[in-house]
């Protein structure tokens, strides 16, 4: 039976690496949204997704305190979601294609869920 590796540093977690890699895939993908959107949709969307991984971040410093731990993972869950509202927007607007937010949009389904697996099993977590 192989033992289970036992996480260090938030780094590790794969949910950080997801998130890490979709926001740097949105900051690659809005370097090209039209200069008047530099205030409003690009600066939001990155400030999004990269409040994913910041949040997360911070809760893994906190684990000590079950209950902050659990609400930064829940502060990276709207911060995921607020990323998809984004990505909605950059469709509609035609700044991005359909496959693309797909792709993105499923990741960040995915990243919510693991979140929340993550929130509904504290307890592995904290010490």
């Amino acid at each position: 039976m192989e033992k289970k590796k036992h996480i260090k540093h938030f780094r590790e977690l794969n949910v950080y690496q997801r998130a890490f890699k979709a926001a740097m895939h949105i900051f690659e993908i809005t370097q090209s949204f039209p200069v008047n959107e530099r205030y409003s949709l690009t600066d939001q969307i990155r400030r999004s997704s990269r409040a994913v991984c910041s949040n997360l971040a911070e809760g893994w410093r906190k684990r000590i305190y079950e209950l902050v731990f659990k609400n930064k993972l829940t502060d990276s869950m709207m911060e995921a979601s607020e990323t998809q509202c984004w990505l909605e927007f950059s469709l509609a607007c035609k700044y991005i294609k359909q496959d693309t937010f797909e792709k993105l949009d499923n990741e960040y389904e995915e990243i919510i869920a693991m979140l929340n697996s993550m929130e509904m099993n504290s307890k592995k977590f904290c010490f």
